[in-house]
């Protein structure tokens, strides 16, 4: 029973940083109908960024988060300006699969010149620090990395609810043929929320190389988690991410534990098949995508 209870625990902290990851995957899905493979290859240059702000400079890596994420969104804004915006409109939803491949080639290849294909990882001093808890351990590292996905996370509800881009990006989700007869401008609210769904990746970045050690290849097992997620919890919904994100969290802690570390990766893909089985749109795709 402890074991089980050691890795709900687990679970739970480890699926606020994939929640954090997928919601900016589902949401510029929501915006743009652009399935984003490059999402993966931006969490990991900021885990390179990170590093380098850590080894270089000695800013630690939660407040390296106030340097990554408004430069991640500067990058997201310019690549959907650069090689997305020019696509044709009824050719997006395909061409941008490889075009944004070929963009997170591209950052691989970059940091492989940079960084060589060394692995590297974040080591604070507070990095194996834990707290006992009725006999439970809880790893501060990973109690700090699911309090900041949850700030993060509120803080793109507040931009949605609570501002005219928010309101104007699920205007666009909802009906983006109405958004525009409102004035709202797709292009605009396109680039804007791509770069939001960078700046998501940047913030988890920061925490992901605190969990776990990265190379420039580490993008394909990331992407390969997060469509699972975005996909089960509904296409283009941000809530449906956070609660598929938890799920799997918990699914593949637990089946590590219990069974064996081998089977927990492939617990995300039964879970998803299951799910779809039942639910061909998703736990949330029932509502309209704009259901943000």
């Amino acid at each position: 029973m402890q074991l089980a209870a050691q890795a709900i625990i687990l679970g739970v902290l480890t699926g606020g940083v994939y929640a954090l990851m997928a919601s900016g995957q589902t949401l510029i899905f929501g915006v743009m109908k652009v399935v984003n493979l490059a999402q993966g290859a931006f969490v990991v240059l900021s885990a390179y960024l990170t590093f380098s702000l850590f080894t270089g400079f000695g800013v630690d890596p939660f407040l390296a988060i106030l340097i990554t994420t408004p430069a991640m969104f500067g990058l997201g804004v310019a690549v959907h300006w650069l090689v997305l915006r020019p696509l044709k409109h009824e050719d997006v939803g395909q061409l941008s699969l490889l075009v944004t491949f070929a963009v997170a080639l591209g950052v691989e290849g970059v940091l492989a010149l940079a960084y060589e294909t060394t692995y590297r990882s974040v080591q604070p001093g507070y990095e194996n620090r834990s707290w006992t808890v009725a006999g439970l351990q809880i790893s501060e590292v990973r109690l700090y990395a699911f309090g900041l996905s949850a700030v993060m996370l509120a803080a793109l509800y507040l931009i949605l609810e609570r501002t005219r881009l928010g309101m104007a990006i699920r205007a666009t989700v909802q009906n983006p043929t109405s958004a525009r007869l409102l004035g709202v401008s797709s292009e605009r609210v396109a680039a804007l929320g791509f770069g939001l769904g960078a700046a998501t990746a940047a913030a988890a970045g920061s925490v992901y190389g605190l969990l776990y050690p990265f190379n420039p290849g580490s993008h394909y097992d990331l992407i390969s988690r997060l469509l699972t997620i975005v996909v089960l919890g509904g296409m283009g919904s941000v809530g449906g991410a956070v609660v598929a994100a938890m799920i799997m969290g918990v699914g593949s802690s637990i089946v590590a534990a219990l069974a064996s570390p081998i089977w927990s990766d492939f617990t995300f893909f039964v879970v998803l098949l299951a799910v779809l089985l039942i639910r061909p749109r998703g736990l949330f795709g029932a509502r309209a995508r704009g259901a943000l």
